[in-house]
């Protein structure tokens, strides 16, 4: 008798029906975050940047108008079906997993909520970092999933017990599939051990009311997992009463914490 291999890499797939969706709740909620780490000086007219990941590809557009038309973008993503070339914006369907793409050095290289998600991913940052021209920087953001999401208002106990049971199913999800949860918790230290400088780091997190954008982002993942929710045991009257809450004024949770850390290489080695 065979097992089955473990599939491992990204959980959520950008050509369901439920991306758009997602992908838009994720740029409402840490678009700001992202752009302000990313402002001058870390972007800068004329530059060359590599977005990994570029999902929606609303932080490329940014880089784009920020580099102006000296300046260059690489957008990669393994699905690119919400991305459009235009002007310095490139856009390449790649996985950062294979190694880099044409258009390097990048003075700037931003990848959000995909390092998690590669069991690969130390491999992968110090591919990023050697992907960097002197002075550029690396940016990672992820989300720390390490502490459950903690439920501050909820219509009854019950509710807040299967809320608290979805999230750890998902969790679990992502778990099988390779993701390391704690990972946001370890970039710091691993930019600081490969040498680069000025790293610094950051965290936020809120409040996601029912009927937020936030909370919308919980139903969403659980319609994209749905098949995967169901496999652990969880019913589907659970997960549409699951849904129920996150669009229910009457329950509040914590979001993730969101760490953005970055680094820049040194101008010598």
């Amino acid at each position: 008798m065979t097992s089955t291999p473990v599939q491992t890499g990204y959980a959520f797939d950008n050509r369901s029906p439920e991306a758009e969706a997602q992908l838009r709740a994720l740029e409402a909620f840490l678009d700001p975050i992202t752009a302000a780490r990313l402002a001058a000086p870390i972007l800068t007219p004329g530059a060359r940047c590599w977005e990994v990941g570029a999902g929606g590809g609303s932080v490329a557009r940014l880089m784009s108008r920020a580099v102006g038309p000296t300046g260059l973008v690489v957008a990669t993503d393994i699905e690119p079906a919400h991305l459009v070339s235009e002007g310095n914006l490139v856009v390449r369907r790649h996985d950062v997993r294979t190694g880099v793409p044409e258009g390097g050095p990048f003075d700037v290289i931003h990848a959000r909520l995909v390092l998690l998600h590669l069991p690969e991913r130390r491999r992968v940052l110090a591919e990023l970092i050697g992907a960097l021209a002197p002075g550029g920087w690396l940016v990672v953001e992820e989300f720390d999933c390490t502490a459950g999401l903690r439920v501050l208002t909820a219509p009854t106990d019950d509710a807040a017990k299967l809320f608290q049971e979805v999230i750890e199913a998902t969790l679990g999800v992502l778990r099988d599939r390779g993701a390391d949860l704690a990972w946001a918790q370890d970039v710091h230290a691993e930019m600081v051990r490969a040498g680069l400088v000025d790293v610094d780091t950051i965290t936020h997190s809120q409040s996601w009311p029912g009927g937020s954008i936030g909370a919308s982002l919980h139903a969403t993942n659980s319609r994209q997992l749905e098949s995967r929710l169901l496999a652990t045991g969880l019913s589907p009257a659970q997960l549409e009463v699951f849904r129920e809450l996150a669009r229910d004024p009457a329950f509040t949770s914590l979001s993730y914490q969101f760490v953005s850390t970055r680094g820049r290489r040194p101008l010598r080695s």
